[in-house]
């Protein structure tokens, strides 16, 4: 659980959007050191990178909440992982992010297949997942309907 600080909020006294970002980054971390991407996996040259996030704010959240998180693998194959994210403030949904992460060797710059152990461990989690609803918001685009 995460309590909503001051430095937090931006000038209309609600959380800043970039916070927003922040928190499910730190949400994706948790899911990261769970499978074994820690700090030493990043010593050995290899990371996982968002590469598009779409984020929907659906209710304010000011000063002193409280935010829980889930996080639902949608889809993975050897080099990409679909999640979609869930923020709860005091129980009542706030915020949803769906997001695709590619593995890359960060000194190549490049996409590369995960080690054999790292996919088995998210294709475990993505299997438990598959029985959880698939959240409405999930492959929304951003367009003005008319």
């Amino acid at each position: 659980m995460t309590i909503v600080p001051e430095e937090w909020l931006d000038y209309n006294g609600h959380v800043s959007e970039f916070r927003y970002l922040q928190a499910f980054g730190d949400n994706s971390d948790t899911l990261f050191r769970r499978v074994g991407i820690d700090e030493t996996y990043r010593a050995g040259g290899h990371s996982l990178y968002t590469v598009e996030t779409h984020m929907h704010n659906l209710r304010e959240i000011t000063q002193g909440a409280h935010l829980t998180f889930t996080l639902q693998i949608l889809d993975l194959d050897v080099k990409r992982l679909h999640i979609f994210h869930t923020m709860y403030a005091d129980g009542h949904e706030v915020a949803t992010a769906e997001q695709m992460l590619i593995h890359v060797d960060m000194a190549r710059g490049k996409a590369t297949p995960m080690p054999d152990w790292l996919y088995d461990r998210l294709t475990a989690i993505h299997r438990e997942d598959q029985e959880l609803p698939r959240p409405d918001r999930v492959g929304r685009v951003i367009g003005i309907r008319r």
